[in-house]
């Protein structure tokens, strides 16, 4: 049986979920498509149905990754975070086909080298489209460019414990509540993630839908989340750091809509099929490029004018945060919801 592996060890959730999109690609040709992926990033390809296996790459020895990958006798591999470590794993497993990015020191290991279009200039295509590069160049693509999740019935279990406990309606029909994500990664990380603009939001949202807000995020952004919750009122609660992804997939999947930053719950959230909302509040990001995607989704691309010179990682004050464009946010969540 003809084998393909999806290396796709790097980034965020959002960036793994996203190439998963090249499995389905790669299953024109070959029988079985496994994943090899980061250890935080297993669970969520797990769910999607475009994978068969989903292997990890836990950041040890190299050779004995190797071994392991090659004793699987794997017909080609597409990487599509590419990386020396990356390049030289699937190499030393021998797969006979290894499709990765060109312009690298690291390239000449790979068959097939790919120029990464974002390089040539392009800040318009979305990044499925661009991943799918790699899969073209060995004769497979995809029609469809959304990427799928499907949570399993355990996750619809936790999902529904945690709103049970959070007195939320969930029946399995959607419309009863209202997702709103304000954290990312560099919310948590750099601890100044300014909290009035999410809690105008929050208010915003829950007059217009006249619903429950419920405000999610991982462990890390429970402080944050606390304070949105302070900030917005009665009729919200927090489910920050209680839902595995699986189970906040199935929590999306019930809700009206989910409205939030650009951040991996943001694509969970719409390959489930939940409405989706994704906020680009920096001038540096590239709204078209990652923008989620499904049957109902939109984008409130940025309006607040940056710092000369700052990026998301070093904003002294994340003005565009501390003053959302509530207006046109409301209005995206009305045009999809």
């Amino acid at each position: 049986m003809s084998r393909a592996l999806l290396y796709c060890a790097g980034g965020g959730i959002g960036d793994s979920l996203v190439a998963s999109v090249v499995g389905r690609a790669l299953r024109q040709r070959f029988a079985a498509v496994d994943a090899l992926t980061l250890p935080g990033h297993r669970e969520t390809l797990q769910r999607v149905p475009d994978l068969d296996e989903v292997l990890v790459d836990d950041g040890g020895d190299e050779r004995t990754l190797a071994a392991k990958i090659a004793e699987r006798g794997y017909d080609a591999c597409v990487v599509t975070w590419a990386t020396a470590r990356t390049a030289r794993v699937a190499q030393l497993a021998k797969i006979p086909v290894r499709v990765g990015q060109a312009r690298r020191l690291y390239s000449h290991r790979f068959t097939n080298r790919v120029v990464v279009r974002s390089e040539l200039g392009n800040v318009t295509a979305h990044w499925s489209d661009i991943l799918l590069d790699y899969a073209r160049a060995i004769g497979c693509d995809a029609a469809d460019h959304a990427y799928h999740f499907v949570p399993t019935a355990g996750d619809e279990r936790d999902a529904e414990t945690v709103a049970r406990e959070a007195g939320l309606s969930f029946d399995g029909s959607p419309g009863g509540f209202v997702v709103l994500n304000p954290c990312n990664a560099i919310a948590s990380q750099r601890g100044r993630w300014p909290v009035d603009g999410w809690g105008a939001l929050a208010t915003a949202l829950q007059e217009r839908f006249e619903a429950p807000i419920v405000i999610s995020g991982g462990p890390g952004d429970v402080s944050i989340v606390d304070a949105v919750l302070r900030k917005g009122g009665a009729g919200m609660t927090s489910v920050a750091g209680k839902l595995s992804i699986g189970a906040f997939g199935a929590l999306a999947r019930h809700a009206r809509a989910f409205v939030g930053i650009t951040t991996g719950s943001m694509h969970v959230a719409a390959a489930v099929g939940c409405p989706t909302v994704g906020i680009f509040p920096f001038q540096s990001d590239f709204p078209e490029r990652w923008a989620p995607l499904g049957e109902r989704t939109a984008i409130v691309r940025p309006s607040y004018p940056c710092h000369r010179g700052d990026t998301k990682e070093t904003c002294s004050d994340y003005a565009c945060i501390a003053h959302l464009d509530v207006a046109r946010i409301l209005a995206a969540a009305d045009a999809v919801s």
